[in-house]
């Protein structure tokens, strides 16, 4: 499998900029660009196959979220939201240039695309012709929330990829079937050194403050965030592809089926 550049670029926040890394597959110059955005605690490298297989054919964007992967940690905690990600978004289709534009979305991923596709007076390039969301809608059940928030800012210590991987796939088996050999290569991203520890252990990728505001959450808010979420589903034009695990606790199967009957009227596997 050929390997992807690793590009940086410098984004604005409240407390002096920061800055995200992408990675690209493919030809720089394909006008054509699929941005794949990842889970709330996972990072761009998670999308490999996918973007081996199409960058053949057109320009695979994989950007890392602020506080993921090979982007900067932010200052204020607080600004690990949805808004904040998607102005980073934005901000990246617009320097990526495309002519054709499509996203896929991986849980958060997929929150974020629907905010993109969803309001018509963003000043992106062109608008998202093709959308696919994957485990996830505009309602998120409360369990789930609750199951994330049990694990979410512990990044651990871990001896060896093997140990974090194992570690990993106790909180992640509703990813469905994968075979030692896949998990392990999934995982192989998601660690880096642990900064000062003279054993080399390994540590997961992302800042812990990553928790902060997701703690804040209470069932009230979620409600409130859910409105919003779709009024921005009902506003999206995009083709719609939804794809949904049967044993997803995040996005139930009457909620898919709900996005199958308004706004896009998303095709559902």
């Amino acid at each position: 499998m050929s390997e992807p550049t690793l590009n940086y670029l410098p984004c604005v926040d409240a407390h002096g900029g920061h800055r995200m890394a992408y990675w690209e597959w493919g030809d720089p110059a394909n006008p054509h660009v699929v941005v794949c955005g990842h889970g709330l605690s996972r990072q761009g490298r998670d999308f490999d196959v996918l973007a081996a297989a199409l960058c053949a054919r057109v320009r695979v964007v994989c950007p890392d979220v602020a506080g993921r992967g090979e982007s900067d940690w932010l200052q204020d905690p607080m600004e690990y939201q949805i808004p904040v990600y998607a102005a980073d978004m934005l901000a990246l289709i617009t320097h990526v240039k495309p002519a054709t534009l499509d996203w896929v979305g991986t849980s958060m991923g997929g929150l974020v695309g629907m905010v993109l596709a969803g309001q018509p007076d963003l000043p992106l390039p062109v608008p998202v012709r093709r959308l696919v969301l994957n485990d996830v809608g505009p309602a998120l059940q409360w369990q789930a929330l609750e199951r994330i928030g049990l694990y979410l800012g512990d990044t651990g210590r871990f001896e060896t990829l093997q140990q974090a991987a194992d570690a990993m796939w106790a909180t992640s088996t509703s990813f469905g079937p994968h075979t030692p050999a896949q998990w392990l290569a999934l995982s192989t991203h998601m660690v880096k050194p642990l900064a000062g520890d003279a054993h080399g252990a390994l540590t997961l990728h992302y800042d812990p403050a990553i928790a902060v505001p997701f703690r804040t959450l209470t069932p009230e808010v979620a409600a409130q965030g859910e409105a919003a979420m779709w009024q921005l589903y009902d506003g999206i034009t995009a083709d719609t592809l939804l794809l949904r695990g049967v044993q997803s606790d995040l996005l139930t199967r009457e909620t898919a089926l709900a996005m199958t009957q308004r706004g896009p009227r998303a095709r559902l596997v």
